[in-house]
């Protein structure tokens, strides 16, 4: 079997567009919104890492990000409405292993536009550019096995659970479990 090589080069930045949303590059201006997301209990209840504390850390790792693509490391996207360009999530690919095409999406959005489907859009948006332009094989998510909603929403995407893993994370204190689902491109 023939399988391109990855196209990991993401220069210029991949602006994408569904129905409803414009996919777009993380600014140092989002700073504001990417801060307010990652302080919000709410948001960050199944992340399993710690909230920000301040601008200047949301700042940081904005410019993380950008380096991390510049290197063809990762690639986020600013998740916004198209009437509204202000940044109401991020979706992603990151943990990128090229000798085997894969890679880890993640994905977050702020709590007044959840239940909307705008992450699921979002999501279908990204995969079609992880599988028919990046040409990665598989994807896989990681999540906190009581994160009903990041379950139901990767089932409904046609992720598979691969795997449980007990107390393989330590965070805030304790080993806590993880869930993988992985979807395979079809070709």
């Amino acid at each position: 079997m023939k399988v391109k090589s990855l196209n990991l080069n993401f220069e210029p930045f991949p602006v994408l567009e569904s129905s409803r949303l414009r996919l777009r590059k993380i600014l140092p201006a989002d700073a504001k919104y990417f801060f307010q997301m990652r302080s919000d209990p709410e948001v960050m209840k199944y992340i399993d890492k710690p909230m920000m504390k301040s601008a200047a850390e949301a700042k940081a790792m904005i410019r993380q990000i950008e380096a991390d693509r510049l290197l063809g490391n990762g690639i986020n996207w600013g998740i916004t409405l198209k009437e509204d360009l202000k940044l109401i999530g991020t979706i992603g690919f990151w943990r990128i292993d090229k000798p085997n095409y894969r890679t880890e999406v993640g994905y977050m959005l702020q709590t007044k536009h959840q239940g909307k489907g705008l992450v699921s859009e979002a999501l279908q948006t990204v995969l079609d550019f992880a599988f028919n332009q990046m040409h990665v094989h598989s994807i896989e998510a990681n999540i906190n096995p009581f994160n009903d909603r990041s379950r139901n929403l990767l089932i409904k995407n046609g992720f598979i659970k691969e795997a449980y893993f007990r107390e393989n994370y330590f965070y805030n204190g304790k080993f806590l479990d993880s869930e993988i689902y992985s979807l395979i491109r079809i070709v």
